[in-house]
């Protein structure tokens, strides 16, 4: 594909990146963004944690992870990130077959290179929907759980690791079920 091909720009990303780390950063100074956040999130998702902290927590980090993944499957060209997937795994065969000639796994590196930029571009896409609703729930989390004392969950754990791990097995097991590369 060329540069204009279905794997897109980075400018785009770029910018929602940038845009979120200035909520991050306003987000104490510049109140509409705030209040606004607060608004929204605390009728819907603080009144989940105000019901159960534990199980609110879950059923929003749920929620996120489903709404993730219908995004990375939906907002990427699935087929294309197969085919790519596929490509990369012949030619680390073909490195493997290749280990004792430096100069064949060098070539074989350098077409490996060329797969990093496409497959990023093509599996970044989402985080031009999610970078800011993420951020501004992360900030809402911290506001609301600072409010409640910082409670721990089972026992142990802070509302961001529960955060992170709870992701990372709900994402795992949505991608298996919806078949997401």
């Amino acid at each position: 594909m060329d540069s204009k091909g279905k794997e897109g720009s980075f400018k785009p990303i770029f910018f929602v990146m940038l845009a979120s780390l200035v909520i991050a950063f306003f987000w104490d100074k510049i109140l509409a963004i705030k209040n606004t956040a607060h608004l929204i999130l605390d009728p819907t998702a603080g009144a989940l944690l105000n019901w159960n902290v534990t199980y609110g927590m879950i059923l929003i980090i749920f929620t996120i992870s489903l709404f993730m993944t219908l995004l990375q499957k939906y907002a990427t060209d699935q087929e294309t990130l197969r085919e790519l997937k596929k490509e990369q795994k012949i030619l680390q065969e073909e490195m493997k077959k290749y280990r004792e000639h430096p100069e064949k796994l060098i070539e074989l590196q350098k077409k490996q290179f060329e797969f990093i930029p496409k497959t990023m571009k093509l599996s970044m896409r989402p985080i031009m929907f999610t970078g800011i609703p993420l951020i501004l729930f992360f900030r809402w989390f911290m506001d609301f759980f600072t409010v409640m004392g910082n409670p721990k969950f089972f026992g142990f754990l802070t509302w961001f690791w529960l955060y992170l791990i709870g992701t990372m097995i709900f994402s795992m097991i949505l991608r298996k079920i919806l078949k997401v590369v």
